[in-house]
């Protein structure tokens, strides 16, 4: 199981700057605006070798009303959902009424707290901290999140008691699963579990449980003409007398964590319905895990000819950032197409694993730039001399050269696409690395 771990604190403290430093991104929106985060976000984070979910939350200030009231509501819903809890204050303006307040309600959440004292940039560490002692919520952790400074030591420090866990879900995870761990996700009442049941051939979802169990994903072995495979299914998987609503409550934390486990994902959406953001949130998702992605569009039997050429243009126009996935029209119910899933999973997974040669990359980067020059900065050619594989899930090529740094992202894409036809890679991204070798004759420091 991934740790999650949820940023809080009043507005304006930096809890955007440091998620962003986090998940290494920019997509939570950064100004020197109070209240600029409305809902809570979602994102992978990594530093160094620890590997967690964060959410990112609205500012709480105490005095809220209208929509502050209900941001400050998802920062408490994130503290549910958390694992350990980030309090982050403001070392330049001290100690505010709010902190204080929301210090009492984190002592309540009976939730690991760490208190992270940011914007000590520049000015006295110790006279910055002294302040937020007052609280008694322990250690003090300072940082400069827009900078960086601090943030792999305090990681470093909240990992420490999950370390464990997270080796024992590892385990757990390799003596549980067999053959291609496939994730289903999608937006409640897409299909989900019709579609693992469909895929078992039997109502196994709706009856299987693991008492006792730990982790939110459940791992759902089975075997098909054989070959082994591994559902995570992300339903919340209860027996039929214990669940209370027709639609069980929707996490996007177990999601998350699925796809965290899995080798392929399946990102079911509904036909009935036009694509709507959290299905395009969901694909991001996938893709920033970098796992394979197979989209299957749900609910097909029953449209209309007209409806059916619709929903084909809206997914051709919306899902344009996913060329590579293959898109399966499917009736769970039915399982009308089902039965075609497996040959793009098994086809994905050959790719997300794939092994190549640095003579072969190489080849095909030389050809790529033989058909198509990189450009010139300051006079001077751009030249990539050789290239090799950095690592699989996803496929990472590592590309040497000379002023890489200067590359314009269009020639980037130009590279993937060569690279993907040409190995023919389908259903995953690719990460590519570029590097640049020292110059021997710049003057030595």
């Amino acid at each position: 199981m991934i740790p999650v771990i949820a940023l809080v604190g009043r507005p304006n403290v930096g809890k955007s700057t440091l998620f962003n430093q986090l998940t290494k991104s920019r997509d939570a929106l950064v100004a020197d605006y109070a209240g600029l985060t409305r809902d809570r976000k979602y994102g992978d984070g990594k530093i160094g070798e620890h590997e967690f979910i964060v959410i990112d939350t609205g500012g709480i200030s105490g005095d809220e009303q209208g929509i502050d009231e209900k941001m400050a509501r998802q920062s408490l819903l994130a503290i549910e959902e958390a694992d350990a809890v980030l309090f982050l204050v403001d070392g330049r303006h001290g100690l505010n009424p709010a902190d204080e307040m929301i210090s009492n309600h984190l002592r309540r959440a009976n939730k690991p707290i760490f208190v992270v004292v940011n914007k000590t940039d520049g000015i006295n560490e110790d006279i910055a901290l002294s302040d937020f002692y007052s609280l008694g919520m322990g250690e003090l952790h300072p940082i400069a999140a827009s900078h960086g400074k601090g943030v792999h030591v305090l990681i470093d420090t909240v990992m420490l008691p999950f370390a464990a866990q997270v080796e024992e879900a590892k385990n757990q995870i390799s003596l549980e699963s067999r053959g291609i761990r496939i994730g289903v996700v999608g937006r409640p009442n897409v299909g989900k579990s019709t579609l693992v049941n469909r895929m078992l051939g039997e109502d196994r979802v709706v009856v299987y449980d693991m008492p006792g169990t730990t982790r939110d994903s459940v791992y759902i072995p089975y075997t098909r003409h054989e070959k082994e495979y591994t559902l995570i299914d992300t339903a919340g998987v209860r027996r039929r007398k214990h669940v209370k609503e027709a639609v069980e409550k929707f996490s996007i934390v177990k999601t998350l964590q699925a796809i965290q486990d899995a080798n392929v994902v399946i990102v079911v959406i509904d036909s009935h319905e036009d694509l709507v953001e959290q299905d395009l949130h969901m694909i991001g998702y996938v893709l920033d895990a970098g796992r394979g992605v197979v989209l299957a569009i749900n609910k097909w039997d029953g449209l209309q000819k007209d409806e059916r050429e619709h929903i084909k243009s809206e997914v051709e126009r919306r899902l344009g950032f996913v060329p590579y996935a293959k898109v399966h029209y499917i009736s769970a119910l039915h399982g009308t197409g089902v039965g075609d899933l497996y040959d793009t999973i098994e086809s994905t997974y050959e790719s997300c694993y794939a092994k190549w040669s640095t003579n072969r990359l190489t080849r095909i980067l030389e050809d790529a730039v033989s058909e198509h020059q990189p450009p010139m900065v300051n006079s001077r050619r751009i030249k990539l001399r050789y290239a090799h594989q950095g690592g699989s899930n996803p496929p990472r090529i590592v590309v040497h050269g000379n002023q890489t740094h200067a590359l314009p992202g269009s020639y980037k894409r130009y590279l993937e696409n060569k690279f993907r036809t040409v190995l023919n890679i389908t259903g995953t991204p690719i990460s590519f690395e570029f590097k640049s070798s020292d110059n021997p004759y710049a003057p030595k420091k």
